[in-house]
């Protein structure tokens, strides 16, 4: 952590839902979790790094830096219930079997024959549902294409992405709510 005038601190950060406000944000309510990292108390952030500087960056004196920050799924599910939107990156096949309730699905990979390619206008098709500083949590089958689904939406110049680790499995594993 850097001790200058302006308390600047550097790494990759975790969103904060949007219901805290900048005011409530200080150093000491700064934490990582180092125990279960499904609980998240009070108005804390969980994070292991993060990014603050109270006198340049961007919405709510956090700014997203480096790669996109990935949480548990019941975090996810916690996020998404303080109005976060939920990207859903798998197939149409995969989509259409089950998903997490009110989840939008702009594949970042198709089946072609045995294989997959890359969807070329993933970022275009996202940017026609979201708008760059909305709050999405990204999710896929295992965790694997939400990563880099996220990675290029960071990239686009998206800043509320968060990934979710585990994907829709893990989602159904932990009993979280879907449709069909």
């Amino acid at each position: 952590m850097s001790s200058s005038s302006t308390s600047c601190f550097t790494g990759s950060v975790l969103r904060l839902p949007s219901l805290l406000s900048p005011q409530s944000i200080n150093q000491k309510s700064l934490l990582s979790v180092t125990g279960n990292p499904d609980r998240i108390p009070g108005n804390r952030i969980a994070c292991k790094n993060f990014n603050f500087c109270p006198k340049a960056s961007l919405r709510g004196n956090l700014e997203v830096t480096g790669p996109p920050a990935s949480v548990p799924v019941r975090v996810a599910h916690e996020l998404l219930l303080a109005g976060h939107k939920y990207l859903d990156v798998r197939t149409p096949e995969e989509f259409s079997a089950g998903r997490p309730s009110g989840a939008v699905n702009v594949p970042y990979l198709y089946k072609v024959g045995s294989g997959m390619s890359k969807n070329p206008d993933f970022v275009k098709e996202v940017s026609s549902h979201f708008r760059k500083h909305d709050e999405i949590i990204v999710g896929c089958q295992l965790g694997k294409r939400s990563m880099m689904a996220a990675t290029d939406l960071v990239a686009a110049g998206f800043t509320g992405i968060t990934d979710i680790a585990g994907g829709y499995a893990s989602w159904n594993q932990n009993g979280l709510p879907t449709e069909l």
